[in-house]
């Protein structure tokens, strides 16, 4: 689960500032929060703030970590610094991760100065309830020092790590955790006790889910696993988007055709069989399949026994009638809809959802109901839910904790600043929307005259 997310330095963000998901001192709806004997740790937060405030720039900032951690320095990184200060451009830009995984607590970060494309420090700290920190490695480019000894106590661990740290003591241009797992999962089959360099690294790429407005949350797999049809089909009619139920159908070769282009189809089929002779020489019972998820199209593509490969799409019925639609006409927000649906019903996985601007497409009624839902579904899951929203309805007290409520706002100097609702010491019969529209809390549009007004003579 996260548990802080520290940046500086990167686009709007120029000091340090800090986005936290520890609960506050409010003592209501405690169903929201995962608690252990150790911590305390909310499940929901909505970031409120005014266009360009900088609430877009916190989810970039996520990703552009998670990004740097698994492929290496994204492209158009070296001008993402804080430009308002030109100064800025040879200062380090910060990202800290702080996370609990299994029953632990960790710290992971790097610094990069992005003009230069130098990666100049990179830390692994485990936290104890304590608060003492235990180093599991740290590194230092500049001046070529590293540390991977104290933690560990196996020497022929220690020995190996240093190789590797010591190949890249002088390395800016990659991250030690991202080489720690490139072709290296012997080291940690044979090794438990170095096995949180790969669970570090699994959090980041498989637990961090990161989503924008103009592009699918979810490749709809969901929908294929049996146990939730009728969850699914229940929560999808509940919705009110006239949506009864759904089916998956066979789709016939020449549909297809007319739907997506042939060399992309001559690939699919290319990959299927690729599989297929993998599965063949493993022995392995289960057919190899390829999901295609347009904004408007779903496919699955199947290969079985015989060698033959099918295609599948979703169909939905409509109404007592069962009048039939394909995803491509359905509305823009039915379509958003299906895809948070994937949130409510993960009940197995810990997964931290980041979903910038939720209510793209969605009724403020729907967007409203989407997150009481999520809150009353997620009591005994660690499933963690972050969105950015301008949807005032959510500020309500009988929905929401205060400190589940964050604000985002820019000074005079182009700087965003991040802070809590549970800064503020509001009473609890106060009128949170009220206030926030008024801009008593900032995170809110300030208008300047596009026109001279002309007064009446």
């Amino acid at each position: 689960m996260l548990i802080r997310f520290n940046v500086s330095n990167f686009l709007s963000f120029n000091n340090i500032q800090e986005f936290s998901m520890i609960s506050g001192q409010v003592k209501s709806k405690m169903d929201h929060i995962y608690q252990d004997d150790k911590i305390k740790l909310l499940k929901f937060a909505a970031i409120y703030g005014a266009n360009a405030s900088g609430k877009s720039n916190l989810i970039s900032a996520i990703d552009f970590a998670k990004k740097t951690i698994l492929k290496g320095l994204p492209e158009k990184h070296t001008i993402k610094y804080y430009r308002s200060d030109p100064t800025n451009k040879n200062k380090p830009s910060y990202f800290e991760f702080e996370m609990k995984i299994k029953d632990k607590y960790y710290s992971y970060g790097f610094e990069v100065i992005l003009n230069h494309s130098s990666i100049i420090s990179e830390w692994l700290i485990e936290i104890t309830p304590e608060n003492v920190e235990k180093e599991i490695f740290i590194r230092d480019t500049k001046k070529g020092t590293y540390r991977v000894d104290p933690y560990f106590k196996n020497p022929t661990i220690i020995n190996k790590l240093t190789v590797y740290a010591d190949d890249i003591k002088f390395d800016d241009s990659i991250l030690f955790l991202r080489l720690m797992n490139q072709n290296k999962s012997n080291l940690y089959t044979e090794n438990k006790e170095v096995r949180i360099l790969e669970d570090v690294y699994q959090w980041i790429k498989y637990q961090l889910d990161i989503n924008y407005p103009n592009k699918p949350i979810t490749d709809y797999s969901y929908f294929m696993l049996n146990h939730h049809v009728d969850q699914i089909s229940k929560i999808i009619s509940a919705f009110g988007t006239g949506i009864t139920k759904f089916n998956i159908v066979d789709m016939p070769p020449d549909k297809i055709a007319k739907i997506l282009p042939q060399e992309l189809i001559q690939d699919i089929y290319w990959k299927l069989e690729e599989k297929n002779s993998k599965r063949k020489k493993k022995n392995i019972d289960d057919n190899p399949g390829l999901l295609l998820r347009g904004e408007k199209e779903f496919f699955i593509f199947e290969i079985n026994h015989e060698d033959r490969i099918s295609c599948k799409t979703i169909e939905f019925s409509h109404g007592q009638r069962d009048v039939v639609f394909s995803l491509s006409e359905e509305s823009d927000g039915t379509i958003r809809l299906l895809d948070l649906i994937e949130i409510l019903v993960n009940q197995d996985k810990e997964k931290i959802y980041i979903i910038d601007e939720i209510d793209r497409c969605l009724h403020p009624q729907l967007t409203y109901k989407f997150i009481e839902t999520y809150l009353a579904m997620s009591k005994k899951r660690k499933v963690q839910l972050i969105v950015t929203t301008h949807e005032s309805r959510l500020l309500d007290f009988d929905l929401l904790r205060r400190d589940e409520i964050w604000f985002v706002d820019k000074n005079q100097f182009g700087e965003t600043n991040i802070y809590s609702l549970d800064e503020y010491n509001e009473r609890f019969d106060n009128k949170i929307d009220k206030a926030y529209l008024e801009g008593r809390y900032g995170a809110v549009p300030i208008f300047g005259a596009i026109f001279p007004i002309r007064k009446e003579e």
